[in-house]
């Protein structure tokens, strides 16, 4: 039988040292640069070599383990360790028939040696000492990776100020004695750059604390807590009161990281031109820079398991190695198509280039630890392709998940890094049979890859994704799948836009436009896919759902060969999973029973806060209030099917009222917003109209005695008066609660009485206002300030609700809604229905026939 001889059969495995084989040019140029010529397909003989993989995992598990054993107890495992490993390969004679397991017991004593060193780190040293006292200390911190910004969250009725997060270590601490210590300890500054103003919740940080490159030595006084979990990799965390002064430097970046810096900032103007979410991505895409992306987009990201195109991954490298070696797809295959060959490097000059472009990845994203680790997974698994060997994949990965253990034994713990080895062991495991299996049953070969690929992927990673979010994403594969074809022309072309920016910004500008447009197919993908009302379903978001979801998974794909062999029942299954995906209103309805037909009113359960829906019209909603979260806001208004909003009426400027106004404004068309005259807090009163402002929506004050309509729906405001009550301090009764706008609805022969947070003073005196006739005997009333105590008792007396709403949090902190409110209202003979426990409430009928329904 001939055989085809290679440069991969020579002893050295080498190719291309001796005569190239005649042949066209093409031929000529593979065989002189040292890439192997043949058939297009190589047989890969033999079973998957496994042998580095029991050695990796127990390295991994040692490693998890012992970051938090005494020192005692690491060096009687490593001693215990290396003395049965000796004893095997004394008491062998061959050595050879216990060798496996001794190369096990030596890894995990390498790997719980690494560890207790790395995890005395934090227990050694003057800092940990100093943050169980919560002392306050001056020290000199080098700073180890990016600063980053926290997003803004509601806490109670206010708006928290960003903080500037800051990995760094500790490098010399004096405490109020003076006596100055050096030392090298892993923390975490928490910057606090709000300067104590009701305005600091909107206002930008100075933006030196947020520019501030790894390398570059600070001072700082700051007050030092031990970390909020144990295992954490920080020994304390600094919290740092800055107001708005700058940081105090004392040394400047080293001079890879200022060039680094340079590239990263030239990338950033490159795309400053591009549309909002092409803005956004391309930097994320490039090099983890995600300063951009807004919080609805993070969420749609999440929700369509599209996250890992936001974080530096083993696919970015990927990408960029690809340019130098050829398309993964093309690896196996004998001839390829990258630089490489066509360049006529030999095999040599092209590991040294890979080398190369593996350092400067390293520089550009950070040495942190997920960058090395994507940079190590991603150059093991392209080049390890490269060689078109099979056979050499897992051990490749093996021992990239065996030495970075050893180097860093905290990527155990790393979800990130989980998940990293998951989704590459399922490319290199899983993804070539499933892809061969499509094949067989006459799919096309590229589009075979891409849907095996996106499967393994989804199949072993959803257990750890739903451990981390407690939701299963419905439409991450197809989403992946779109986002694929994507990815990697954005990638590129934003790595041509960073390299070219600091020489030819014009050029770089054009190379991030022709970028922009993939990454805005893939902001668009996932919008799309978030928008869809079942793309995602809860689970329980911990181990043993992990356990419950691989079970699952396992059945499915059981099912899924079976149903191969039969195209129309797959064609039914598919059916029915797009019918759950998209669920149509009508179908919907018929099985959830929500939104119940001919509903009028919807208190929304946004948490702790306040948001609600009058029905206006086929698709249509008056909404007031919005609640704390975005999300959730609009996560209700979806599921009622509203598209157009005439009118947002805020009842005041509490951010649990007004924190979710981008929820509702998300892909809606919304004619205008009304609010109260009082705008305090300004912080707040500036976000809404900022929000508005970037809609091009107009903003209006909520009159005493306006009257309104909106299809089936009218209103009248009855509060508050012309000259609001004055501002008073926070938590005291009147100020913004009561100058809350006051609605009486219409709709449907019902009355609806919407309070917002009147505290008793302006109950009162709404009760001796010309629109008290009115207000007697109310259908349905929507209980102020989420039914707490402050509660003018002869007002409610007089209102008299047939049906009580009242919208809260469940097992919030405030213990709303208060049970004298309660009581008061039920002894009335009203029913009662409340968020926390009934989950959104709607209120359907006609006049004196009220029907309540819970989502």
């Amino acid at each position: 039988m001939s055989r085809h001889v290679t440069g991969a059969d020579r002893p050295d495995g080498l190719a291309g040292s001796g005569r190239p084989p005649a042949g066209p040019p093409r031929a000529a140029v593979h065989a002189a640069s040292g890439h192997r010529l043949g058939a297009a397909h190589p047989r890969q003989e033999g079973p998957a070599d496994l042998r580095l993989v029991p050695p990796a995992l127990a390295a991994w598990a040692t490693a998890a383990v012992a970051l938090d054993v005494p020192a005692g107890w690491a060096v009687g495992v490593v001693t215990g360790a290396l003395l049965l490993a000796g004893a095997l390969l004394s008491a062998s004679p061959r050595g050879r028939s216990r060798a496996p397991v001794a190369a096990l017991l030596l890894c995990v004593a390498a790997s719980a040696a690494s560890a207790a060193l790395h995890g005395a780190d934090l227990r050694r040293g003057p800092v940990p000492e100093a943050a169980r006292h919560y002392a306050t200390v001056t020290a000199e911190v080098e700073v180890t990776g990016d600063p980053r910004l926290t997003r803004p969250r509601v806490r109670g009725d206010r708006a928290v100020p960003p903080t500037v997060l800051i990995e760094a270590e500790v490098r010399r601490v004096s405490g109020a004695a003076g006596t100055a210590v050096t030392t090298r300890t892993p923390v975490l500054v928490l910057v606090d750059v709000g300067g104590g103003d009701e305005r600091s919740a909107t206002r930008p940080p100075p933006a030196r604390w947020l520019t501030l490159l790894p390398t570059t030595r600070l001072r700082v006084t700051a007050r030092l807590s031990p970390p909020r979990e144990r295992g954490d990799r920080i020994a304390a965390v600094l919290r740092v009161r800055a107001g708005r002064r700058p940081p105090d430097v004392l040394a400047e970046p080293s001079a890879a990281q200022r060039l680094a810096g340079r590239l990263r900032e030239g990338l950033r103007e490159a795309t400053e031109d591009l549309p909002t979410d092409a803005r956004a991505l391309l930097p994320g895409l490039v090099v983890g820079d995600t300063a951009r992306v807004t919080p609805e987009l993070e969420e749609a990201f999440k929700e369509t398991d599209l996250t890992h195109t936001l974080a530096v991954s083993g696919a970015n490298f990927t990408i960029v190695l690809a340019l130098l070696l050829g398309p993964p797809g093309l690896a196996q295959r004998s001839e390829r198509r990258g630089l490489a060959p066509r360049l006529g490097l030999p095999l040599r000059t092209t590991a040294l280039l890979g080398g190369l472009l593996a350092s400067a990845f390293v520089v550009v994203c950070r040495p942190d630890p997920s960058v090395l680790r994507a940079a190590a997974c991603g150059s093991v698994a392209l080049l390890a392709l490269a060689t078109g060997r099979r056979r050499s994949l897992l051990p490749a990965l093996a021992t990239a998940v065996l030495l970075l253990v050893l180097y860093d034994p905290w990527l155990a713990r790393s979800y990130g890094f989980l998940l990293s080895v998951l989704a590459t062991g399922a490319l290199l495991t899983l993804a070539p049979r499933w892809s061969a299996a499509l094949r067989r049953r006459r799919v096309p070969p590229r589009l075979a890859e891409a849907l095996a690929a996106a499967g393994a992927a989804q199949a072993l990673c959803a257990p750890v994704v739903a451990v981390l979010s407690a939701r299963v994403s419905l439409v991450g594969v197809p989403c992946n799948l779109l986002a694929e074809f994507a990815v990697a022309p954005a990638t590129v072309l934003g790595f041509a836009a960073l390299a070219t920016a600091p020489a030819a910004m014009p050029l770089a500008k054009g190379l991030a436009w022709c970028g922009g447009w993939p990454a805005e197919w893939i902001a668009a993908i996932a919008r799309t896919g978030a928008a869809l009302p079942g793309a995602g379903v809860d689970w329980p978001g911990s181990w043993a759902g992990a356990a419950l979801l691989a079970l699952v998974t396992v059945g499915v794909l059981s099912a899924g060969r079976r149903l191969l062999r039969h195209p129309w029942w797959c064609g039914v299954c598919a059916l029915l999973l797009i019918l759950v995906v998209v669920q149509p209103p009508p179908l919907a309805r018929l099985i959830k029973g929500w939104p119940p037909p001919g509903w009028r009113v919807v208190m929304c359960d946004v948490g702790q806060g306040d948001a609600l829906v009058l029905a206006a019209g086929e698709g249509a909603g008056v909404v007031v209030d919005t609640g704390p979260d975005p999300t959730l806001v609009d996560h209700c208004l979806r599921a009622l099917g509203i598209t157009r909003v005439p009118l947002v009426l805020l009842t005041h400027f509490h951010a649990d009222h007004v924190a979710g106004l981008p929820g509702v404004l998300r892909g809606r068309s919304v004619g205008a917003i009304e609010t109260t005259d009082l705008e305090e807090p300004a912080d707040q009163a500036e976000f809404v109209r900022r929000q508005a402002r970037a809609r091009g929506i107009p903003v209006h004050h909520a009159a005493t005695g306006e009257q309104r309509r909106s299809g089936p729906l009218s209103w009248q405001v009855v509060w508050p008066p012309p000259s609001p009550p004055t501002s008073t301090a926070p938590g005291t009764e009147g100020g913004p609660n009561d100058a809350s706008v006051t609605l009486l609805v219409r709709t449907a022969g019902m009355r609806v009485l919407l309070l917002g947070d009147l505290e008793p003073p302006a109950q009162r005196e709404l009760a001796r206002s010309p629109a008290a006739a009115a207000l007697k005997g109310v259908d349905v009333l929507k209980v102020a300030h989420h039914g707490s105590a402050h509660q003018d008792f002869a007002f409610l007396r007089r209102v008299a609700p047939r049906l009580a709403l009242i919208s809260c949090g469940e097992d919030n902190t405030y213990g709303h809604p208060a049970p004298g409110t309660v009581a008061a209202l039920r002894a009335q003979g009203a029913t009662v229905l409340r968020t926390d426990r009934n989950g959104s409430v709607a209120v359907a009928g006609r006049g004196q026939e009220l029907r309540v329904a819970g989502d």
